[in-house]
């Protein structure tokens, strides 16, 4: 499970989001890139590493 925003430090998201989402170089395998619409994890999660909004809401603006 993601950290909570109310419970965690700013580095622990951002080491769970490069976690969660690490490039494994193989986009037909992964698929965090058609996820994020061709962006970084780190770039397209930046509201949750930052503590603004929690994982689920910050992924769901990417659900087309």
């Amino acid at each position: 499970m993601a950290p909570r925003i109310d419970s965690s430090t700013r580095d622990e998201r951002l080491a769970y989001v490069q976690k969660r989402f690490a490039c494994i170089a193989n986009c037909d395998l992964c698929g965090n890139c058609a996820l994020f619409h061709g962006r970084s994890a780190e770039e397209a999660l930046i509201d949750y590493i930052d503590g603004k909004e929690e994982l689920p809401q910050v992924v769901m603006r990417y659900r087309r």
